[in-house]
């Protein structure tokens, strides 16, 4: 077998060994004089309908009775059950420990679309990281006596640089090692299809077994190269998982804000500046939701441009994120302009952070194994511009 970083043999095909069974399995006969008895049936157990029925069972210790319990055929109804001791109310509704459970999960199941959503919603709103981000808005305008719009924009910037940027610029280098890998992969796959069909005229596999074999090693192969150069494709999803909470979190946080009858909202209501004064009110011009939706198309058709051979499935995503980015405009006109400037803020400062990891210079400080463009601006011009004179 061909481990990927130890030194090379002559097979990358590796079968499971069968081993004969030698463990005999005994029956010990019951010892002289002694004799098996089944035990005794349980009192008050009988036949009903071909169902066995507890009927004389009344009262267990520190149970309480079961003498009330209703039928339990079908799934009956419960209709003498009280309240556990201990346990207040199933359903969250207040009510004493004598009161009908079965009413207040009615009262509740009544609007389980609005109740649902209106808990799920303000938990969210209300929860350690929102009410983090809001602490962290409003230490930003206090320290820096700046307007909320700009204050806004500060924030979003430190951020997105300082927690974003790096873990994009590890992204980078992951799919880099993974690019990189392509080649020896490609070189394995080949040596173990000829190794499958080998084997496979030696024991008579079948198309679907050597099918199996194969898909089986290659997948056991490539997680070796994985765990060789630390670059699991996996961890290049690492930044997805840090910045939509993030932006989700800020969001929430700029709209508690805005919204919330406090001083905060009174200082955002003044806070804005040229065709948004208010930041409490949604942009009726639409020009920030404009060009939000714009700037998340740029960065979209930027990042099609990075793939010249595109697969059904890629081309379904990109599809997928155009329709997204289209559909953050209307979005984005009904919410407080303090949310829709956060997005378009966001979205700008992605691209130019997308932009600078293009650079030469950060693929020499980042060491990427892969070769670049050493004039990427022009190339991803020169290729915008070839796409759309079609």
């Amino acid at each position: 077998m061909l481990t990927v970083w130890g030194p090379v043999r002559s097979s990358v095909l590796q079968l499971p060994v069968r081993r004969a069974c030698s463990g005999v399995i005994h029956r010990r006969p019951p010892a002289p004089g002694l004799t098996y008895a089944a035990p005794p049936p349980l009192v008050g157990l009988h036949r009903s309908g071909g169902r066995r029925c507890l009927s004389c069972v009344k009262t267990l210790p520190g149970v309480g009775t079961l003498s009330g319990v209703g039928t339990l055929s079908g799934l009956g109804t419960l209709s003498g059950v009280g309240t556990l001791s201990g346990v207040r109310c199933l359903s969250g509704v207040g009510g004493s420990s004598n009161s009908n459970s079965g009413g207040d999960v009615a009262g509740v199941a009544g609007v389980p679309g609005v109740a649902g959503a209106d808990g799920w919603y303000s938990s969210l709103s209300d929860s350690a990281p929102v009410h983090l981000c809001e602490h962290f808005l409003v230490s930003v305008q206090q320290a820096s006596g700046l307007p909320w719009w700009l204050s806004i924009v500060v924030a979003t910037l430190s951020v997105r640089t300082l927690i974003t940027l790096p873990l994009a610029a590890y992204q980078l280098v992951i799919i880099s090692k993974v690019e990189a890998l392509q080649v020896e992969i490609s070189d394995l796959a080949k040596r173990l299809r000829y190794e499958v069909s080998v084997r496979a005229r030696e024991r008579g596999w079948t198309e679907k077994q050597s099918r199996f074999q194969f898909q089986k090693n290659l997948r056991r192969l490539i997680s070796e190269l994985y765990i060789r150069d630390n670059c699991h494709p996996f961890k290049a999803s690492v930044l997805v998982w840090v910045q939509l909470p993030l932006w989700v979190s800020l969001s929430l946080a700029l709209r508690n804000l805005s919204l919330d009858q406090s001083a905060r909202q009174a200082e955002l209501a003044v806070g804005g500046a040229l065709w948004f004064p208010d930041l409490t009110a949604p942009d009726s011009t639409w020009i920030i939701p404009i060009c939000l939706g714009l700037t998340n198309l740029l960065v979209v058709e930027v990042f099609s441009l990075q793939r010249v051979a595109t697969s059904r499935f890629h081309r379904l995503v990109l599809n997928s994120i155009r329709g997204f980015s289209v559909l953050m405009i209307p979005i984005a006109a009904t919410v407080p302009s303090s949310m829709a400037l956060y997005w378009f803020t966001s979205s700008l400062v992605g691209f130019s952070h997308n932009l600078l990891l293009r650079s030469p210079a950060i693929h020499k400080i980042l060491r990427l194994q892969t070769q670049r463009s050493e004039s990427p601006y022009r190339d991803l011009l020169s290729a915008f511009i070839a796409k759309y004179r079609k």
